[in-house]
């Protein structure tokens, strides 16, 4: 499942508030992809302007990792920026699919939950007047 959030902040504005948001959320973003310069570059062009953005909860991170190894896999927590009908689409993988991809105890998916619970608010925080 992919969880989506729109909002009718522009895409430009969106990119230049996200590292400042992202703290405020406990994240800090480690790597941007920018596909259409990427793909541009080697000669595959695309018209719209997608960007991902590698997250990563520190704390988070080394709690999941000394925990359950193949959940590094999904690591870092990506979040993607386009454009669709007008509108700003900020997207991730739903933390749903990473915990049933897995054995986990009731105490590990409270705390992802949780840790899922701040990116929604971060990716939701565009909304919020």
């Amino acid at each position: 499942m992919i969880y989506k959030v729109k909002t009718d902040t522009k895409i430009e504005k969106l990119k230049e508030e996200l590292e400042e948001k992202a703290k405020k959320f406990g994240f800090g973003i480690l790597k941007s992809y920018a596909f259409q310069d990427i793909l541009e570059g080697k000669g595959f062009p695309i018209e719209k302007d997608i960007t991902v953005y590698e997250l990563c909860n520190p704390a988070g991170a080394q709690k999941v990792l000394s925990q359950i190894v193949e959940i590094s896999v999904y690591l870092p927590c990506r979040l993607s920026v386009y454009e669709e009908n007008g509108q700003t689409v900020l997207a991730t993988i739903g933390f749903e699919n990473i915990l049933e991809s897995v054995e986990v105890d009731e105490d590990f998916k409270l705390f992802m939950s949780e840790l899922f619970k701040h990116l929604k608010a971060l990716m939701n925080s565009w909304n919020k007047g």
